[in-house]
């Protein structure tokens, strides 16, 4: 049985469905493997313009499997190349959007960290519990949530632990939305569906800057905004995009 499904569920949408229910989605190595082998075909297909993931009601993913991991010693865990695998997934060049039900902890909410956009259920929990069973956040736990909520709000959910609700990651800054947890996927999967139907180029190169500017100082940010703006004007969608507006009719874009 798969460990993920993949699913086409609008044109230019894939939706995969974390799929290990018996064990709240734990990531073991198995399903690393198949949700970044999925990632990698994603990325590279034209057809592709936006990605959602999520789990079931219980858990988007509850964590990293401890059963696997915990005779694991330092060779293992740097042989094991799992850091090459967050890798895959953060490059990505798609838009991606967490669809978040129940838990989303340790490597979940790691996961969520690694999406653009994340829609979260009212029920949904976000947390970093690593310290707890004697190691810490190493799939960019530390990093990820720094940049996302600030230093403080980072440090209380690393050095305790405790997770924090949906309505408490909302006002940090750890989710986008938080709506009811029926409409978590449908909200996304909207949300998918409008972003599909905008210029790919665009949405590819506006993504592409705002990751690789978060890390530059302002000015250098800005030359790369100018530049990638300047670019877009040598596309087809640029030209159908503001001929439609003027028109006064709906653009079709078409990636070109």
């Amino acid at each position: 049985m798969p460990l993920v499904l993949l699913e086409y569920p609008a044109d230019h949408v894939a939706l995969l469905r974390m799929n290990r229910p018996e064990a709240l989605n734990a990531l073991n190595t198995a399903t690393r493997v198949e949700l970044v082998d999925h990632f990698r075909t994603l990325s590279e297909d034209d057809n592709v313009r936006c990605i959602v993931i999520t789990g079931n009601e219980k858990a988007f993913v509850a964590g990293a499997d401890l059963k696997e991991m915990a005779d694991k010693g330092t060779v293992d865990m740097t042989l094991s190349k799992v850091r090459e695998l967050w890798r895959v997934i953060a490059e990505c060049p798609k838009p991606v959007i967490a669809a978040v039900n129940g838990f989303a902890l340790g490597g979940g909410c790691e996961l969520a960290m690694h999406a653009d956009i994340i829609i979260a259920g009212e029920n949904a929990k976000f947390g970093q519990p690593e310290v707890r069973v004697g190691i810490m956040a190493g799939g960019g736990g530390t990093q990820r949530l720094t940049r996302a909520v600030g230093k403080f709000k980072a440090m209380k959910m690393l050095l305790t632990g405790e997770p924090v609700s949906a309505a408490e990651a909302f006002e940090m800054g750890l989710a986008s939305e938080v709506v009811a947890d029926e409409q978590v996927l449908n909200r996304a999967l909207e949300m998918a569906n409008t972003i599909a139907a905008l210029p790919p180029l665009a949405i590819r190169q506006t993504k592409e800057v705002i990751l690789a500017g978060a890390d530059c100082p302002l000015d250098a940010a800005l030359t790369l905004e100018r530049k990638a703006f300047d670019i877009l004007f040598d596309t087809e969608d640029q030209k159908e995009g503001m001929r439609a507006f003027i028109e006064k009719r709906n653009p079709e874009f078409k990636g070109k």
